[in-house]
């Protein structure tokens, strides 16, 4: 099956790209065989929750310290370093810089790599060596990838590329929404958002 430009529309209707996101689309999908309505459901269901209607390219790491408490506590272990860290001038930066180093390919946070390698396209590919991965699989390099991923088409294909490299469709043919998204997101925040998504993807895409 190909998807639509009007199935696309209705899927994400308040996104403003959407010729930009079907022409990414309609020649990525089916090179990925990203070709049922089960898997183009699942997928694109996966993307809008990860990338909030596929408007957010890039991770948002805009904390107040309350919340880095809360998501990174091993990271924030008091309210005055939090507080120290949510009041930078360039806190995204500092704060991708400690929370992804010496991880993922990343190298310490004086590196930089943290912020340079944060999460970027619709499945927010993040850490070095999946740049790396994702870089040599269009035989470009790392930095390269970094400014494709902030395009369209870059943004698209980091996702499909994911998708393909972790066997995805296997769980989208079964209808498992909980083992793909433990599969994106290492667990299984926003779970309810996802199934929704999907739901109504299933019925735009005539698989109801």
């Amino acid at each position: 099956m190909e998807l639509t430009k009007q199935q696309l529309k209705e899927l994400l209707p308040k996104n403003p790209y959407i010729d930009h996101w079907f022409s990414a689309l309609a020649q990525l999908l089916p090179d990925y065989d990203i070709n049922t309505p089960q898997r183009i459901a699942a997928f694109i269901a996966q993307c809008s929750h990860e990338s909030g209607g596929f408007t957010a390219l890039k991770e948002n790491l805009n904390y107040k310290a309350a919340t880095l408490r809360k998501i990174f506590p091993k990271y924030f272990p008091t309210d005055a370093m939090a507080a120290e860290y949510a009041s930078k001038p360039n806190k995204q930066e500092a704060i991708a810089n400690l929370v992804y180093a010496n991880r993922m390919g990343n190298g310490p946070p004086e590196s930089g790599d943290g912020y340079k390698y944060c999460g970027r396209g619709l499945i927010q590919l993040t850490g070095k060596s999946n740049y790396q991965a994702f870089a040599d699989s269009l035989e470009i390099s790392p930095e390269e990838a970094s400014e494709y991923l902030a395009t369209f088409e870059g943004a698209a294909q980091s996702a499909c590329w994911f998708w393909e490299s972790n066997n995805l469709n296997q769980w989208a043919d079964k209808g498992d929404i909980v083992t793909l998204t433990k599969r994106i997101n290492g667990g299984t925040i926003g779970l309810e958002d996802r199934i929704k998504h999907y739901e109504h993807a299933l019925h735009v895409l005539g698989a109801h």
